[in-house]
């Protein structure tokens, strides 16, 4: 019961430094600093929330059913499989019509590798809804 009210309360407390940075930023009007500042207190948000589902998520997992450390193994290595896919398919050529300073040919590979990754999670997310409604009407039908 301790750790549910630690939880939540670590819970408010990330809303509401998320509003008050959020009131900040309005307040600067996100030029600059302001924005660095959300950007980074984004990674943090996006930090803890991987830390949660997969730390965390492993350590429940591994207390009620040992045998889960094999799927959540092979997930781990699909998701690999599929940022290396993506990583491969990045060309990393400079945008078309840049002006501004120079970019690294790894900050170029880096920012094609993530797109790459957008284009196959929003694929996966339509096929998901798509395979997913194909089996309910089928299973309604029974």
């Amino acid at each position: 019961m301790k750790l549910n009210k630690i939880i939540k309360w670590g819970m408010v407390l990330l809303i509401v430094v998320s509003v008050a940075l959020l009131i900040w930023g309005f307040s600067k009007g996100f030029g600059g600093n302001a924005v660095d500042v959300l950007l980074y207190w984004t990674y943090i948000m996006l930090g803890l929330a991987l830390f949660s589902v997969i730390i965390i998520g492993l350590i429940v997992s591994t207390k009620n059913n040992p045998k889960s450390l094999i799927r959540l193994g092979i997930i781990l290595l699909g998701v690999a499989a599929v940022c290396l896919v993506a990583y491969l398919l990045a060309k990393g050529d400079p945008a078309v019509a840049y002006n501004g300073p120079a970019v690294s040919g790894s900050t170029l590979k880096l920012t094609d590798t993530v797109l790459n990754l957008t284009y196959i999670a929003g694929a996966g997310a339509i096929l998901a809804i798509i395979v997913g409604e194909i089996r309910m009407a089928i299973a309604s039908k029974k």
